[in-house]
């Protein structure tokens, strides 16, 4: 190719030439690509293609495969994981100093989603991936909580655990492969981790249940769980299902830990590859000296102040016994050193309170609030609390108490979701609000935190499968929670407030929905346990399970299974599920003596939504250029319009006049509406002329009002239209006469006297007189005469 001197761009002082007549390419470009393999386009050195490992196994006859070595070298532990043609990179990073002033574990687990994993832009104005999205939040909660009771009791050193999703294959979910990875991730570090942990999904498709469906197997099913665990025990359980029943899902668990154990195989082969060292770690011994003299001073105030049943006393005189010991034990003399640490002392007196609280359920069957295992707390519920609002409950059980609103919206408010999930937009959502008043606390508001999200989103499952179907209801259903009073299981009263204003409103749910949460109480020395049903605040905190269950009398709508030991048994779940279904009885015959059915009628308040069909090549007649015409239709009805690519028209407003008079207008567009001599319109008129107005008879549709016709007085000759009506001024007008054109032609005397003009003669062709012949010969110019010279 020869080189020219015509400069076409400069960039960062380098000139660009082009060449003003390419020659033909000397290769076809279009056949390179296929002819190289993945190999070939390697250049990696042969001693880091000795460090790369992988792993694999088959889990529903697709490849989950564990590598190690490509990327990320730095990070302590990093693991990439791909199932189908999804891929995520986890990484862990920890420190190895403890932070003994803890008082808790510094755990950090992130979730990143990178919107080039499904091939997409993020959407807005920055074009860059911002706060993580509600389904990474919940997919960063379902990575922690089957990983953070593996690490040892007592670590305080910080540990990072973050996911990158690389790619998402839009059929596999890649959420679970970040719980593999982050147990992978671990055991291959040096930080001290009781796993591996594998999990799967488990979906019910035509009765028959599937490990690891894809996301259209899940469009189809009634069951949608994960279940993670180690290859001993059953770590967390979370899902959402069709009324299910518990013997299902009991199955669909099982089904899951026989595939977990093939992937914690896996793990434990690819960590032997590697053979890491982890760090020794000893926990902290307990001070046999301190915990007697603690006992000794407490004595039996402690057991007096757990076992009230109201939580404010009960805090009160616990923090006040915590205070006075602390000042006991930590008293000096002049120029003496105590003999004890405050920060010792605390540590042990919240021990000795979790073992008070232990022993008395499991040797003496006694409950903090005196009830019995298996017992409920008194319920009370109010609805329509509040008047302007579509929909609303109270439900109070014991010191838990939420006020959750419903309001209803047109499909066009339905959420939009930027993700990398094939959802694109959900009608029905659930937020869960947590302000610190309910506890009786003083806290600083920063936002939506981690736990809203994950409370909300449960509330949502367990109630999204009986909502009708927007065919039926044609509306965007928000739920809001306000948790006014925490003492124990909000998110389950949330789920009961929520049946409880959608029922209010007059939404036709299939069946009311109840939620209950479950705990549990075990000793590992003598093998005893035992299962809570309604667990209060201190019972979910110093207990071994959180243990949630949704459903209908005739089955389960959602689970959630969170523990704080080394896993449980199926026989433990299985006590945990039958008494979970008594009480979600129990508790479903309270709200339906409060409201039996959903109401018949909705509120007057809530808007007027009616959802018709129109021919998909009318679609643009009723936007019209620029979107003018819809538009105007919602400017002067005050209804808002939603047109589906399909044809599908939503009209909403709260006001059912305009919403009528749009779907007329709508129709008016859109059908073929037949006007014939005779018939009486009441029309706008839309434009004047000379010789008289047009007047819109149906939207789209005109006709001309003749400056002779628009008076009501045959006597009186009108001058000018504006002398008897303006532009947009209604008026009733007659059809005189439809052309075969289309053309109509209108009267308004005649719609006044209720005299019908005579229609006038078509004059035939043959009474107009001969046509005149055209000139012989050549019909061109020149045959008629010089042409005049122009100037």
């Amino acid at each position: 190719m020869e080189k020219i001197e015509t400069p076409v761009s400069i960039f960062s002082s380098t000139l660009i030439f082009q060449d003003p007549s390419p020659k033909p390419c000397p290769f076809d470009i279009t056949k390179l690509a296929p002819t190289v393999s993945l190999e070939d386009r390697m250049t990696i050195p042969q001693n880091v293609l000795d460090n790369i490992k992988s792993v694999s196994t088959e889990i529903n006859g697709r490849t989950l495969t564990l590598e190690i070595g490509r990327i990320a070298g730095l990070a302590m532990g990093a693991v990439t994981v791909q199932y189908g043609d999804s891929i995520v990179l986890t990484t862990v990073v920890g420190e190895k100093q403890q932070k003994e002033d803890l008082g808790f574990f510094p755990l950090t687990v992130d979730y990143e989603e990178r919107m080039f994993a499904a091939g997409k832009i993020p959407g807005g104005f920055p074009k860059r991936e911002g706060r993580p999205t509600e389904n990474a939040t919940l997919a960063a909660r379902l990575t922690d909580r089957p990983i953070r009771p593996l690490f040892p009791k007592g670590y305080r050193a910080e540990v990072q655990v973050m996911t990158t999703v690389l790619s998402a294959d839009q059929e596999n979910d890649p959420d679970i492969l970040s719980v593999i990875g982050a147990s992978a991730a671990l055991t291959l570090s040096p930080i001290p981790f009781d796993g591996p942990v594998g999990a799967v999904r488990i979906g019910l498709v035509d009765g028959e249940l599937v490990v690891n469906p894809t996301f259209a197997n899940l469009s189809d099913g009634t069951l949608d769980m994960v279940v993670a665990g180690t290859e001993d025990a059953i770590m967390m359980v979370e899902g959402q299902a069709k009324q299910v029943s518990e013997e299902h899902m009991l199955k669909g668990i099982e089904l899951a830990h026989e595939n977990i154990r093939k992937i914690v195989d896996i793990q434990r082969e690819l960590a032997a590859m590697v053979n890491v060292e982890k760090w020794e770690f000893t926990p902290p011994a307990t001070d046999a000296a301190l915990k007697g003299d603690l006992e000794a001073y407490v004595g039996d105030k402690l057991r007096t102040a757990v076992r009230n049943a109201n939580k404010v006393i009960r805090l009160e005189e616990t923090d006040e016994l915590q205070t006075a010991a602390i000042a006991h034990l930590t008293a000096t003399g002049e120029g003496e050193e105590p003999k004890y640490k405050a920060v010792d002392v605390k540590e042990a007196y919240e021990s000795l309170l979790k073992a008070e609280v232990r022993s008395g359920i499991l040797d003496e069957g006694i409950r903090p609030d005196g009830r019995s295992n298996t017992e409920i707390r008194p319920i009370w519920i109010q609805l329509g609390y509040l008047p302007r609002a579509h929909g609303s409950a109270i439900f109070t059980r014991g010191q838990t108490q939420v006020v959750t609103v419903l309001t209803l919206g047109s499909t066009a408010e339905e959420q939009r979701l930027d993700s990398i999930s094939p959802e694109t937009s959900k009608r029905y959502i659930h937020h869960y609000n947590f302000p610190p008043y309910s506890v009786g606390e003083v806290r600083r508001l920063r936002g939506t935190s981690r736990r809203d999200i994950g409370h909300g989103s449960l509330a949502e499952g367990a109630l999204v499968n009986v909502i009708p179907d927007a065919e039926e209801f044609p509306y965007t259903l928000r739920l809001v929670s306000e948790i006014v009073s925490s003492n124990g299981s909000t998110s389950m009263a949330s789920v009961c407030g929520s049946s409880l204003a959608l029922m209010d409103a007059g939404v036709k749910i299939e069946a009311p929905v109840a939620g209950i949460a479950m705990g549990l109480i075990t000793d590992t020395e003598t093998g005893k346990f035992a299962v809570l049903s309604d667990i209060q605040g201190m019972e979910d905190a110093l207990g071994d399970m959180d243990f949630k269950v949704a459903g209908t009398a005739n089955g389960v709508t959602a689970i959630q299974m969170d523990i704080k030991v080394k896993g449980i048994t199926i026989e433990v779940m299985r006590q945990a599920l039958g008494q979970a279904h008594e009480g979600r009885a129990h508790i479903l015959g309270k709200m339906l003596e409060a409201i039996s059915a959903p109401r018949e009628e909705m509120s007057k308040f809530a808007p007027q939504v009616h959802r018709i069909k129109i021919d998909t090549a009318k679609i643009g007649a009723v936007i019209g250029p620029g979107g003018k015409m819809i538009r105007s239709i919602q400017e002067e009805t005050g209804a808002k319009i939603d047109i589906q690519d399909d044809g599908t028209v939503s009209i909403a407003g709260s006001n059912p006049e305009g919403v009528e008079r749009a779907k007329a207008k709508i129709l008016g567009l859109t059908e073929e509406i037949k006007i014939e001599r005779g018939e009486v319109y009441t029309g706008k008129i839309v434009s004047i002329m000379p010789y008289g107005a047009f007047v819109e008879l149906v939207p789209g549709r005109d006709g001309l009002v003749h400056i002779s016709e628009m008076s009501d007085d045959p006597a009186i000759r009108v001058e000018r239209v504006e002398d008897v009506a303006n532009l947009g001024d209604e008026i009733t007008v007659m059809v005189t006469e439809v052309a075969p054109s289309g053309k109509v032609s209108l009267s308004r005397r005649a719609a006044i006297t209720g005299v019908m003009p005579e229609p006038k003669p078509a004059r035939p062709r043959d009474d107009r007189g001969p046509r005149r012949p055209r000139p012989e010969g050549d019909r061109f110019r020149d045959d008629r005469g010089p042409r005049r010279p122009r100037d």
